[in-house]
């Protein structure tokens, strides 16, 4: 996959409202912006935009029954960007690892130095 794609998703699930409407899919099944307009405090309007990138993120698909339109949540989709999460959380967390082991470094010279007796 692209990193444009990449980037999409990122877009996609970095909107807490998105997030949302993608944990109500999930329990429901699926879902239509009707219907999930009705359970979030914003316009059926708002959630057929979110709804609009979410599906160009790949992260729910729409099929029209009648005149509404039917989202459920790409669960293979999801899974990549929960794996992706992972391995950025991984990364962050070993370079945080780094900095600590870093700083608390730099706070024991400070102590060594200060506890040394002064020269005159």
């Amino acid at each position: 996959m692209t990193s444009d794609i990449d980037d999409q998703l990122w877009s996609a699930v970095g909107d807490p409202m998105r997030r949302q409407m993608i944990d109500l899919l999930l329990v429901d099944g699926d879902g239509t912006a009707t219907v999930l307009a009705d359970r979030l405090p914003v316009t059926r309007q708002a959630v057929t935009k979110h709804l609009g990138v979410l599906d160009r993120a790949g992260l729910v698909h729409g099929t029209s029954i009648g005149r509404e339109v039917r989202y459920r949540v790409d669960e293979a989709q999801l899974a990549r960007a929960v794996a992706q999460l992972t391995v950025v959380g991984a990364t962050w967390d070993r370079r945080m690892l780094r900095i600590k082991r870093l700083a608390e470094s730099i706070q024991q010279a400070k102590n060594t130095k200060k506890n040394q007796p002064k020269q005159n």
